[in-house]
């Protein structure tokens, strides 16, 4: 094991995790020595670093469709009294007045007299942490800012106003859960920060509200400085994104010239260590890649302010992404639920669903670009909060690279190779596939899964997350989750808590086309996988090869959301009454229950259609037709 994680990780990332390590124990040993790794930082002299354009944002929401409006002032009604919608699925009551440390699904609470280094990540009779986190990232700020827009209630500031004050007096610095993650200080920070600007610029803000500001950016900024060599030097994800942008807004909050200067430095750096050419992300997950972009949506918007320009390589990979998501999103703007996904949408300014993928490309696209591969719709508002100006001020683009051709807006079958994702496309369905190079840390064992769409339904789909600190969410990480081979009840790699996989997987041969995918994938736990899937008339051939021991036993897992209906040697994959598909295999199978999570913490009932092998002469075959409902 040492030898895998010394190999694949790094030494230098066990150096540094190491002495991450050891300056904990020495907390809690020595509680005193917290002072020495403090950063001090300047008092925050100035506010105004966003500039929304606010009477055209009113007119947006005030144009809304009348149900999305009273979803809209509901919302914030229940927020105002401590409820929220937590994850964008789990309604969570914290009290009222709000009770900052509590878990409201097990009803336990963090000490707040305890420092952040005395709190345990994980606790099973207190819960996940994240549920106490989800309240104090104050993304429900944002609903009381659209609602005040919507309705000019100013209730809505008064809660604003009460709740920060109530916050920043139960929330003393480095105490507590909500000190814990620097991240959490980011979002926390930019979301009061977005709201108090609306509120500001209604004439709303009051002397009191200004100084709370000022207190919280403090305190956030200085939880990001002191311990944001975790985030840089042994996370390196989304994390360290979200803290410079957090270390960017304190240090021109404070007026510190050089923070500004190394934040911006830096955050290139991160950039484009984090993605790749062609768009892909270094968390091999779309929640955490629209995560990432809607951070640096931020500091697009905050470029005219901290002088912060993003250099052409960065942005061309930003663009990248955004032009990824497009050729692997279905027409809905639902995405394949691709790798670790806990939930977040940490900027909701909009009145999408959680699974809708297109204000983050939207507003991606028209930043860098000016363009949009969509017609109008209520996903624009992002790009009003983070943009919102006239198409001829687009944020710089320095490179005619980055222009969008009219090519680029047609979906069509798409080989990411670097990014590890392959699309095929046809008239009214579409397949996705991955298969990763490996260069940093697997988020799950999904290598050669294979999502399936038709007609606007995600018919194979992918088992997606639950929770990181449940059983179920470590089974969900699993090959045996995904639509892929099990080989033997094997693993694809192993696996240690939540996050930590290793002995990775390695990629053999791919090629693919228009309407071909080829990929081999090898398992140092003793087989290897290969999986060739061809666009057919009416439907996908998948050949899945598997090499191992003779005799062994290996399983092609196919995990659906349908009604399956066993009709002799094929099945049907059937959806409010009808037909979507039909699954033709080469071997016995068998339908058995399975699980799937869309949103954290959340789970329903599936069904797994099971198709069995044995290997011999050191090879096992299964081939599996998927015809489709008039196509």
């Amino acid at each position: 094991m040492i030898g895998s994680i010394l190999n694949e990780y790094g030494i230098s990332w066990a150096i540094y995790r190491a002495l991450y390590t050891g300056k904990l124990k020495i907390l809690k040993i020595l509680p005193k020595t917290e002072a020495l790794f403090e950063k001090r930082a300047a008092y925050p002299k100035r506010l105004d670093l966003f500039k929304i354009n606010i009477s055209r944002l009113q007119q947006f929401l005030r144009k809304l469709p009348k149900r999305e409006q009273i979803a809209l002032t509901e919302a914030a009604d229940q927020a105002c009294r401590g409820r929220i919608t937590g994850f964008s699925s789990v309604e969570l009551d914290y009290g009222f007045p709000i009770n900052w440390q509590l878990n409201p699904l097990t009803g336990r609470e963090c000490d707040r007299k305890k420092k952040w280094y005395q709190i345990a990540d994980f606790d099973e009779e207190r819960g996940d942490i994240k549920v106490i986190w989800e309240i104090s990232r104050f993304s429900h700020f944002l609903t009381f800012a659209r609602a005040y827009l919507l309705t000019g209630d100013e209730k809505y500031y008064r809660a604003f106003s009460g709740q920060l004050a109530h916050w920043l007096e139960n929330n003393p610095y480095s105490y507590g859960a909500n000190f814990k993650c620097g991240q959490e200080c980011a979002l926390r920070m930019a979301n009061a920060l977005l709201a108090y600007t609306v509120f500001e610029g209604n004439g709303l803000i009051q002397k009191t509200d200004r100084e709370h500001m000022r207190i919280l950016i403090l305190r956030c900024y200085r939880k990001i400085r002191s311990n944001f060599f975790y985030a840089d030097r042994c996370i390196k994800n989304n994390h360290t994104i979200s803290e410079l942008v957090g270390m960017l807004i304190g240090s021109w909050c404070c007026r510190e010239e050089k923070q500004i200067s190394y934040a911006g430095r830096r955050l290139n750096e991160v950039i484009n260590e984090q993605f790749t050419e062609d768009g892909g992300y270094i968390q091999h997950s779309f929640n955490y890649e629209r995560l990432a972009l809607q951070d640096i949506e931020m500091v697009l918007a905050m470029e005219p302010k901290t002088g912060i320009i993003l250099g052409n390589t960065a942005r061309e990979k930003i663009l990248n992404a955004a032009r990824l998501m497009y050729q692997c999103q279905d027409e809905c703007g639902d995405m394949p639920n691709y790798g670790s996904n806990d939930g977040a949408l940490v900027f909701p300014v909009t009145s999408c669903g959680y699974r809708d993928f297109r204000p983050v490309v939207n507003t991606v696209c028209r930043l860098l670009t000016g363009d949009t591969p969509y017609t109008k719709g209520i996903y624009e508002e992002e790009w009003l909060w983070f943009g919102g100006k006239k198409e001829e001020e687009v944020s710089q683009v320095r490179t005619g690279r980055l222009e969008r051709n009219q090519e680029e807006k047609t979906k069509r079958s798409s080989c990411f190779e670097q990014a590890g994702l392959y699309t095929l496309r046809k008239q009214n369905s579409w397949m996705m596939l991955v298969l990763n190079e490996y260069r940093s840390r697997p988020a799950h064992m999904d290598q050669l899964h294979v999502d399936l769409w038709v007609g606007g339904i995600n018919v194979l789909c992918d088992g997606g997350t639950f929770s990181y600190a449940d059983s179920l969410g470590k089974k969900l990480i699993t090959n045996e989750s995904h639509n892929t081979a099990v080989y033997e009840s094997n693993p694809q790699m192993k696996q240690k808590g939540p996050f930590f996989l290793y002995d990775w997987t390695e990629r053999g041969q791919i090629r693919g086309n228009r309407d071909s995918f080829y990929g081999e994938m090898r398992s140092k736990n003793g087989y290897t996988h290969s999986r060739a899937v061809k666009m057919i008339s009416g439907g996908y051939r998948i050949t899945d090869y598997i090499k191992g021991k003779n005799g062994k036993k290996f399983e092609i897992r196919f995990h659906t959301p349908c009604e399956v209906r066993k009709k002799g040697a094929v099945v049907e994959l059937v959806k409010e009454g009808a037909i979507v598909c039909v699954l033709l295999f080469s071997g016995p199978f068998q339908v058995v229950h399975s699980l799937r999570s869309l949103y954290y913490l959340q789970s329903e009932r599936i069904h797994c259609v099971t198709v069995l092998g044995v290997i011999e002469n050191g090879t096992g075959k299964i081939e599996t037709e998927i015809q489709i409902q008039g196509e």
